[in-house]
């Protein structure tokens, strides 16, 4: 059956919606936010202040309360999705924005109409906080990584591992099984590692091999005599040799692997890690950088056909082409780069991003060590939330504490729909500390926004040489979204689900059945 909600009714189920969503995740904001712990059924409970998280989890046994839930994280997941940060101050936004709507509608005011308004007063701030954004230096993005991680190692050690890289995507950040957190840094070109046989590593778990050939095959390889002549050179020259091919006959696998058991030779099968285009061009990159050939054909290959490079290190997980950069493979990097504008979707982009920073910078892995399973888990979110936040800073910064958007406040007219919501991101910082935003509001405004408070210290500090920033992108998000939201619940008059009818006449169906 369908169930219809409407009118009064459903304003009051948005509102509660709203206030158990918002009202939740707000406690988080700011560096003397509280955490939230959140029950999984496949794992175990865990501890966290990032808002996109804890607002994902929320969810109501009353349906129509759950419907509304799920429309209005959207605010706060797009903003995740676009920018990594400012995910709770998206719900701040969210919730001041939607309840004083929801009193001018109460008021007589057209719904329609007030989305129009929203959206113009939205189209202006906007253009008020472009106006005030300025370029970062190290130090500042620094400050922004340690703001949002709300942890100075972590900040530190994602800006020194992004100087360096200078590429968000050729950054992971996995979980470790140990207690500290490293960082590896994998210099060259990186691929999976998908090796033809695991005797190949021997004792160790990894393979350096100095100055090897690489012969690569865009086919199957299914004969050791079609590749004969190639065999029979590195054995006299006693050189290191790598083949990667899409697959290989068993057979030929075990003829390789047994002479390299032996010390005959010192061959190393391994086969592509990738599918499908990504594939091609993954063989076609490690062409360019050892100079190569790509093979469709394995018959009758000459010595030409091989490629060199300064170094292969092999592991379980991970195989590194070290290189030496030549003016064909930084002409090769400049085009990855011209293309990067041309992919349809982000997953697209980001494997030629990941491409770019390997042919210039290489990539970092961040293993992220904790004592335990909860606070490895916690930990990370705080090194993802300082990545993208050091990431989205790089295009332009702002002062932050909320204090970008109290100034905007206090230049906009008394009825301005949005001015009373511009001020919540700073009043709820405030609210977190345990403080009083009303008298320390009063001590900003008479400073002419020159003075910013830091909760942390409990002192004002001067707005210009502050460390207290935020990045202009998430600002920007954050109302966006929060506004894009609200306006969308604000026009809404009705309510369509499905209701399940669960009396004991349709249970004793199933019980006969």
């Amino acid at each position: 059956m369908k169930k219809i909600i409407s009118g009064k009714e459903l304003q009051d189920k948005m509102c509660e919606a709203i206030n158990l969503l918002c009202g939740t995740v707000k406690t988080t904001l700011g560096p003397k936010g509280s955490n939230v712990i959140i029950d999984h059924s496949s794992f175990s409970p865990f501890i966290t202040n990032d808002g996109v998280t804890i607002a994902e989890n929320i969810q109501s046994d009353d349906e129509v309360i759950n419907t509304i839930l799920e429309i209005a994280k959207e605010a706060s997941i797009k903003t995740n999705e676009l920018v990594g940060d400012g995910t709770t101050s998206t719900l701040v936004l969210l919730e001041s924005i939607f309840n004083d709507g929801v009193k001018l509608i109460k008021d007589g005011k057209n719904p329609m109409v007030l989305k129009k308004e929203l959206n113009d007063e939205l189209n202006k701030i906007l253009l008020l906080i472009d106006k005030q954004s300025r370029k970062p230096n190290k130090k500042e993005l620094t400050s922004i990584a340690r703001v949002s991680a709300n942890d100075k190692t972590i900040g530190d050690i994602i800006s020194k591992t992004y100087f360096k890289i200078k590429n968000k995507n050729a950054i992971s950040i996995k979980e470790s099984e140990e207690n500290e957190t490293k960082v590896n840094f994998l210099n060259g070109y990186s691929i999976s590692t998908n090796i033809a046989s695991p005797y190949f590593f021997k004792k160790d778990n990894i393979i350096n091999l100095n100055k090897p050939y690489i012969l690569i095959i865009n086919s199957y390889l299914d004969n050791i005599n079609q590749i004969a002549n190639i065999i029979n050179f590195v054995i006299n020259e006693n050189r290191n040799l790598v083949i990667i091919a899409n697959d290989y006959d068993e057979h030929l696998i075990n003829e390789i692997t047994s002479m390299y058991m032996d010390n005959i030779c010192n061959i190393i099968l391994l086969k592509s890690s990738e599918y499908g285009i990504n594939e091609l061009i993954t063989l076609e990159d490690i062409v360019i950088l050892s100079n190569g050939t790509l093979i469709k054909d394995p018959s009758n290959l000459p010595l030409s056909t091989l490629g060199l490079v300064k170094e292969i290190q092999i592991e379980k997980e991970i195989t590194q082409f070290i290189f030496d950069k030549t003016e064909k493979i930084n002409s090769h990097a400049l085009e990855i780069k011209k293309q990067l504008n041309n992919y349809s979707n982000d997953i697209e982009r980001d494997f030629n991003l990941k491409r770019l920073a390997m042919f210039n910078n290489g990539l970092a892995e961040v293993l992220v060590g904790a004592p335990t399973i909860t606070e490895r888990r916690e930990k990370k979110m705080r090194f993802d939330d300082a990545l993208w936040a050091i990431e989205a800073a790089s295009n332009g910064i702002l002062p932050g504490a909320g204090i970008t958007l109290l100034k905007i406040s206090n230049e906009l007219n008394d009825n301005t729909i949005l001015k009373n919501s511009l001020e919540n991101p700073f009043k709820q910082i405030l609210y977190s500390a345990g403080l009083d935003p009303e008298e320390l509001y009063k001590q900003i405004k008479i400073s002419n926004f020159e003075k910013i408070y830091n909760v942390l210290t409990n002192e004002y500090e001067d707005v210009i040489s502050s460390n207290i920033l935020d990045a202009t992108l998430v600002i920007k998000n954050s109302l966006i979204n929060a506004v894009s939201i609200a306006s969308m619940l604000l026009t809404t008059t009705s309510l369509i689900i499905n209701e399940y009818n669960n009396d004991k006449n349709n249970l004793n169906v199933f019980n006969e059945i």
